[in-house]
Order: C-alpha cells, then sequence, then structure tokens
C-alpha cells in the first residue's frame, strides 16, 4: 500500500501542481466521499490501469480503438439542448468532454461501472453520517448494494443491446435518447429540462442564463455571486479577453466574468464565461442571449499513459476535445471551438440553457430510486454511451460486431473488475482524508 499511496502522491502532484495534504481545494473537495474522489482524480484511475494494478478482460482490450469520454461517470450524463443552446432537442446524453480521446471503449465501462457503485455508498455513506457532503441529503431511502449490482448488469447489457441493434440496422445512428415515459426515473428531469428552454415556463428563472444573469436588469450583467463569478477588475485583462475571443462567438459580448468553484476534477483551471446576445437587448430578444465558457484545456486523462495509441491524440487538447464531441454527439454545440491564447490551448462552447445535470441523489436516492429507478438509469446511460463510441466509425462496424461477439463470461469479469476498483479507490479516499486538511 505504501507504494500505491506514493504512486498517488505522484499524479496528484503532477496533475494538481501541489501535493495531497496541502490544503488545494480540489483535494479538500475530494475528501467528500470516494465517489467525489474518483471524480476529481481520474488520472490516478489510468496510472493504475497502466501499471496494471487492474487490466481489463482480455476480450474488452482487443476490441476496436474508439473516441471514449475519458472521464465516464454517472454524472457525467445528463439532459442538454442540442446545438448548445441554439436548439430546441432536449435530450439524454454524455455531457462531458473534456476528457475525451481516442482509447479503449473498456476505459468508459470501467470506470462507469465503479461510479455506479461509488454512487450507492456516496448515499448511503450521508444518510449513515460517514460522509460530510456540502449540502445535506433530504432523502433517507437509498438503493441496496445489490441492487447497484444488478444495475452494473443492466448497464453492459443495454451498451451490448444497443451495439446489436446498430448491426441489424433496428436503430441508426442518429438515434438519440429522448421523451422518457412517465413511469420512468428520467421523466421528472427531462420534464425540468424542457421547461428551462427558450420559451418554457422556467426560462427566465431556472435557465443556466437566468441563474447567472439579472435578465431584468439593462444593460445585462452577470449577478453578484462571489463563491461562482469573480469580476475581472483589470480593465486591460477584460478588453485583452473580449478581444481574443469575440471572433469565436456568435454575437455581441456584453459582460465577462471569471468564473470559480467550478466542476471537480478541473476546479483549479482557469476558466471565463462571456454574456453573449444582441447589443440592444430588448425582452423578446432574452432566448437569443446566452453563455459562452472559456476554458484552459490540459491534455485529457488517459494521454500521460497512453499518449501513443492513435495519432489523433496529438492534436492540442482543446482541439482534440472538440473533435471528439463533434463525433461523439448527433448535433454538437454550434459554438465549439479551440484558441490559442497565453501559450495554452483554450477550449470555447456554449453553455445549455437547458441543462440538467445528474447527482447521486437523483439516481440513487428516494422511492422511484430503490424500486428499479437505478437500472433504468444505468440502462439509459449504456445505450447512450454505446451510440457515442459508435458515431466515431459508423463505416465498418467493427467496435459493435466486437462488442456483440464478448462473451458472458467477459461481461461477467468486468462486473468483477468494476466492484475490485470500487474498493481500490474507498481505500484510497481513506488514505486522502488521513493526509488532507478538512
Amino acid at each position: 500500500m505504501l507504494e500505491h499511496q506514493q504512486e498517488l502522491i505522484e499524479v496528484m502532484t503532477r496533475v494538481d501542481g501541489v501535493a495531497p495534504g496541502s490544503g488545494l481545494k480540489k483535494h479538500r473537495k475530494m475528501t467528500i466521499s470516494p465517489f467525489v474522489m474518483l471524480r476529481g482524480a481520474s488520472s490516478v484511475f489510468y496510472q493504475d490501469l497502466a501499471n496494471m494494478t487492474f487490466r481489463l478482460p482480455d476480450e474488452i482490450e482487443s476490441w476496436p480503438l474508439t473516441m471514449v469520454m475519458g472521464d465516464c461517470h454517472v454524472s457525467n450524463f445528463g439532459f442538454f439542448s442540442e446545438e448548445g443552446s441554439h436548439g430546441e432537442e432536449v435530450i439524454f446524453a454524455p455531457n462531458d468532454f473534456d476528457d475525451a480521446c481516442v482509447g479503449h471503449a473498456g476505459w468508459d465501462l470501467l470506470r462507469f461501472g465503479t461510479s455506479l457503485l461509488l454512487c450507492t455508498d456516496h448515499c448511503q455513506g450521508i444518510v449513515e453520517g460517514r460522509y460530510q457532503p456540502l449540502e445535506p441529503l433530504n432523502k433517507n431511502k437509498v438503493v441496496e448494494a445489490s441492487e447497484a449490482r444488478l444495475a452494473l448488469t443492466a448497464f453492459w447489457q443495454s451498451y451490448r443491446d444497443t451495439c446489436q441493434q446498430l448491426l441489424d440496422k433496428d436503430m441508426d445512428y442518429r438515434h438519440v435518447l429522448q421523451n422518457f415515459p412517465e413511469e420512468h426515473l428520467l421523466y421528472k428531469l427531462e420534464q425540468k429540462a424542457r421547461r428551462r428552454q427558450v420559451g418554457g415556463e422556467d426560462f427566465l428563472s431556472k435557465s443556466s442564463l437566468a441563474k447567472a444573469v439579472d435578465l431584468e436588469q439593462r444593460p445585462l450583467r452577470f449577478r453578484e455571486i462571489p463563491e461562482k463569478f469573480k469580476i475581472i477588475e483589470d480593465g486591460s485583462t477584460y478588453r485583452l479577453i473580449e478581444q481574443v475571443f469575440s471572433p469565436y462567438v456568435d454575437d455581441t459580448i456584453l459582460h465577462i466574468v471569471e468564473r470559480v468553484g467550478a466542476g471537480t476534477g478541473s476546479v483549479n483551471m482557469k476558466r471565463y464565461y462571456l454574456l453573449v446576445g444582441p447589443e440592444d437587448v430588448t425582452p423578446e430578444d432574452l432566448g437569443l442571449c446566452h453563455i459562452v465558457e472559456v476554458k484552459k484545456q490540459r491534455a485529457a486523462a488517459p494521454l500521460f499513459e497512453y499518449q501513443d495509441l492513435s495519432l489523433t491524440n496529438l492534436l492540442s487538447p482543446a482541439h482534440l476535445t472538440v473533435n471528439c464531441q463533434r463525433r461523439m454527439q448527433r448535433n454538437p454545440d454550434l459554438v465549439l471551438d479551440d484558441v490559442l491564447w497565453r501559450k495554452a490551448h483554450w477550449l470555447v462552447r456554449s453553455r445549455h440553457h437547458a441543462r440538467v445535470g445528474i447527482d447521486p441523489d437523483n439516481i440513487a436516492c428516494g422511492k422511484r430510486a430503490i424500486n428499479g429507478g437505478l437500472r433504468e438509469y444505468a440502462t439509459a446511460c449504456g445505450a447512450a454511451l454505446a451510440l457515442a463510441h459508435g458515431r466515431f466509425d459508423r463505416r465498418s462496424q467493427r467496435l459493435e460486431q466486437a462488442v456483440v461477439a464478448t462473451s458472458d463470461a467477459t461481461w461477467s469479469e468486468l462486473e468483477q473488475l468494476q466492484t475490485d476498483y470500487a474498493q481500490q479507490v474507498i481505500e484510497d479516499w481513506h488514505w486522502l482524508s488521513s493526509v488532507e486538511i478538512p
């Protein structure tokens, strides 16, 4: 274990710039629970695979390479409007491509399954008082570990079945997940997203735009929320950001703030929010306004250990993210680009008005969750992930063929690996909690 702890120190120091125990905000956040640590330490995951501390089943590792999420976990799926804030279709799909690259599909499968188990543990730990979240959990019914194991099986079965449907042409690569039935776990979350769309009843109060911007004042400005937004007091810096990024947005930049405290794995990465819209905004024009995020991008987490898998991965970090998102989504954001600025690569992308993310309590707590809802969620994610992976190479369908041909014994081996790795993350969390400042 001492050797493994040294590896943790080396990886986290390389990625975050300081060693665990230094009081970094990101590291303190990761001590909330093993689930949060998994989210914040994707590079540790790839170090463990590269060192063969854990290894994908041979049959899965032999699948053809594809574009992968890289940081696949239960909270990196959700509802959003296609084409960023420009589209009207609300879908359920992967929503984070910061660590996307060309790699092994099994990485995403292993990481998702591990997160599914740790998501359940996260909620159980809060109810039992083992974990102290930033916000209280207002539910006391949590799915049992046995139900989480059933969800693991439902996840890979859905992934495999979707690949089979693509091969049989019962489904095409334009298919997306939406219009969930009323009895489905995701129904209420989908309706919440729809209400936040332009023209929806909650657009002026609950959309991403309304939460960040006071839509009543003129000129439009970001709200004063110190824990989220930092005013850019240096006028020359403000004007430089405006000058550099104006060519990449689709209207006038009305206001700029620095975004602070966002994300888990990238909480220490510099980012700005641009309020974009018509120069003279009328109440009728509010639907034309949206937020564009400009984020400093580092190399995808897998690439430190697996940089030689594909020449595509030699693209700059932001360019690779843009390419993967464009390939893996049906209708990617219309504002999506990469910029080289201040000797760093920056990702430019829309913030969806209707974005609704998934928190652990949404899928592992409550009456619906304990009565099969977690399995419903895992099934939806399995299908959405298979579609995203399959869109990389629609000519040969070699990945889909390999997935369908994989033996049941190998799938069972994957489930055991997901269980074993979840236990490893729990042990790593205990260590981090012992060295990190509360």
